[in-house]
């Protein structure tokens, strides 16, 4: 006959015999984290010279409606700068843009991604950090850099490119400076937002 402080510990034996059974050696038996995974991956650089950029591998910060991403800056020779940028793929998410934000983090930005080839510059009204801006296009290779000023009412600058492109990187101002980026570099995305060609 068994009594109900037997049962419990032989329920308890049986439970910690089957936590060590399943647990690998060194592996902790406390149950996996729930926090999501964060939404960006670094992909894996580029064959060249290791580049001397920080790692790009923390999720940004939650910005509704944008997805994230990994840019890759790729200079000539070949050597990637990994930059976290927010998406903005759909015609409404493009309108918005980096409106009304104060700051952006380190090492990141915002990708627009047109369906095909497009035409037509991007305005700052309303936005409240100065931003540089590369026009990239299906392939990834830089066509243009301009550097653009916030503006806080009409009439506003247009930043024209003067060239069809299908994507559109802007990050902080100055940072493309900082990192030599020019006409002829390859922005790489990973995922990829751009439609095939």
């Amino acid at each position: 006959m068994t009594y109900p402080g037997e049962m419990r510990r032989a329920a308890a034996g049986l439970l910690v015999a089957l936590v060590a059974a399943c647990t690998s050696p060194g592996q902790s038996a406390a149950p996996p984290s729930t926090a999501p995974a964060p939404t960006t991956t670094a992909p894996p650089s580029p064959p060249g010279p290791p580049s001397n950029a920080p790692a790009s591998d923390a999720a940004l910060p939650a910005l509704p409606p944008f997805t994230t991403a990994v840019a890759q800056l790729v200079d000539e020779r070949n050597r990637a700068r990994p930059l976290n940028v927010y998406v903005a793929d759909e015609p409404a998410e493009r309108a918005r843009g980096l409106m009304n934000l104060d700051a952006l983090p380190d090492d990141s930005g915002m990708v627009f991604a047109f369906p095909g080839d497009n035409r037509g510059g991007f305005y700052m009204k309303n936005t409240r950090i100065p931003l540089s801006i590369a026009f990239f296009a299906a392939d990834g290779e830089v066509l243009e850099v301009l550097d653009m000023t916030p503006c806080r009412k009409d009439p506003c600058r247009i930043y024209d490119p003067g060239v069809a492109y299908r994507g559109a990187l802007e990050v902080p101002a100055g940072y493309f400076d900082t990192v030599g980026l020019e006409p002829g570099w390859t922005i790489r995305t990973t995922p990829t937002p751009l439609p095939a060609s």
